[in-house]
């Protein structure tokens, strides 16, 4: 279609197709691929999963045997799914149509080994709303709030089954409240900083239902090495040549 392209993941040969002109994913979502754990034989659901492009990232990463993706822009649904038959990844990746906030009608409660979620950013009442539709759910708590992500994850989620999301760092406090709410423990924090000596605008956070009280603090990762160039790990995150 004139509005699509079909951009190369830079990673086994992966495509993945984006409207030209709407919502495109960002090293948000490559780095919440990098940074979820997903064992052999693993169940992996990502929440508004828009493209689609961690189940297919994390297809190419890990020895997953099913990922799902749920997405409530119907539109976007079937465009990942071209991006699913595009990679031949029919037999492992599953996206279909959904509202998590109704989770219990297409999922039985403790049915996934790990969770992820690239969610919404600014919160119910905050920042201005963008006048396309679209942007405005991939950025705006419109069509669910946090909490209704954590909720559906206490529900979905196996005991000692991994949670990981990537947000912003203005959030973190509502974050860790609502994980220990809903008896996801939070285990690991890490910081996304644009460049050296520059402040973060990410961080990436990994919990455990029902785990142990005990939560570490990663090394921070740069995305710029101070001189216009990407870092060393994001090098290897894309697998670029330095």
């Amino acid at each position: 279609m004139d509005d699509e392209s079909i951009d190369d993941l830079q990673y086994k040969n992966l495509k993945l197709i984006q409207k030209r002109k709407a919502f495109r994913f960002g090293v948000d979502a490559v780095l919440l691929a990098n940074f979820a754990d997903a064992k052999k034989g693993d169940r992996v659901l990502d929440i508004g999963t828009g493209t689609g492009i961690i189940p297919i990232l994390m297809a190419g990463k890990t020895e997953a045997n099913e990922l799902v993706g749920i997405e409530i822009q119907p539109d976007m649904v079937e465009m990942a799914n071209r991006s699913i038959c595009l990679n031949g990844l029919e037999d492992r990746v599953r996206i279909f149509e959904g509202d998590i906030t109704r989770f219990e009608d297409y999922f039985e409660a403790s049915s996934f080994d790990v969770i992820v979620t690239n969610p919404p950013y600014i919160g119910r009442g905050s920042g201005i709303k963008n006048a396309e539709d679209k942007l405005s759910l991939a950025r705006h708590e419109i069509a669910c709030t946090l909490e209704d992500i954590i909720k559906a994850v206490h529900k979905l989620l196996k005991v000692n089954g991994q949670f990981a999301m990537v947000h912003r760092p203005e959030r973190l406090v509502d974050i860790l409240y609502l994980l220990r709410t809903y008896s996801i423990e939070p285990k690991f924090l890490r910081f996304i900083h644009p460049a050296p000596y520059k402040k973060p605008n990410l961080v990436l956070v990994k919990a455990v239902r029902g785990g142990k009280t005990q939560l570490n603090m990663l090394e921070p990762l740069y995305i710029y090495d101070g001189k216009g160039r990407y870092s060393e790990e994001i090098n290897r995150i894309y697998c670029r040549e330095g």
